[in-house]
């Protein structure tokens, strides 16, 4: 991609979400040792039940595919037959925007550096 826009003349930008996997809603109950520092005395042998992400769970890079996707299909954008981190968005006028999605890390290339 960076190819085509370095040939092509194309805006290219790149961003890092921050704090990514900390808000999927978890779908299976997941049950975590309590951390320390916030044991009670006599309670040491409780669980934690999570009830939002955490990082490193396994579950997490899918939870947050499956909210990124859904806010770009609501957006009008397209993911791409052969590589799902592909989005593009098409203009009437002939512009795109193309966002390529790589776990917490996009690139976005368009034309026009208004629509980035």
């Amino acid at each position: 991609m960076l190819s085509i826009a370095a040939s092509t003349d194309l805006e290219v930008e790149q961003l890092d979400v921050k704090t990514t996997f900390l808000h999927g809603d978890l779908e299976e109950e997941i049950y975590m040792q309590q951390s320390e520092g916030f044991m009670e005395k006599g309670n040491e042998n409780l669980v934690c039940r999570l009830k939002k992400s955490l990082y490193e769970l396994k579950q997490e890079p899918g939870q947050w595919y499956q909210i990124f996707e859904s806010f770009m299909v609501d957006h009008d954008f397209h993911k791409t037959q052969s590589y799902h981190c592909v989005f593009v968005k098409r203009y009437d006028r002939g512009d795109f925007l193309v966002i390529l999605l790589y776990v917490d890390d996009m690139l976005i290339v368009a034309q026009d550096p208004k629509k980035i």
